[in-house]
């Protein structure tokens, strides 16, 4: 199968194992190893909104803060989320998650995680 996201329905066949990423560099705002990300871009509309596409990260802690609303399907390995008021959000293959745009905290990566996403 053709994966193409120059088509007039952006898509990746077998999203889950899709091997062709590109390399995103290290996770910034470190608190604990050092996490390293990888990724394949989808589609990304006027103003970078909405953008979609497979991210991969491996071990690691980081402070963030999400920028827009952000949906995020888990596919693989394991993280917790946790939110600067406490809330703690364990993610596992087959998690979804809808992170409201300013949800901040810290992202703690166990297993190597793959997600695909959509941010608007």
């Amino acid at each position: 199968m053709v994966e193409t996201t120059k088509a007039s329905a952006p898509h990746i066949h077998n999203a889950t194992t899709f091997s062709d990423l590109v390399d995103w560099g290290d996770q910034p705002d470190s608190l604990e190893g050092q996490s390293h990300s990888s990724g394949r871009l989808v589609f990304k509309g006027p103003n970078n909104q909405p953008e979609s596409g497979i991210w991969v990260c491996t071990p690691g802690r980081w402070r963030l803060s999400i920028p827009r609303d952000e949906f995020c399907h888990f596919v693989a390995g394991r993280a917790v989320y946790r939110s600067d008021e406490g809330e703690v959000i364990e993610v596992e293959p087959g998690t979804v998650v809808m992170f409201p745009g300013g949800w901040t905290g810290e992202c703690t990566v166990i297993e190597t995680m793959r997600n695909i996403y959509m941010l608007v």
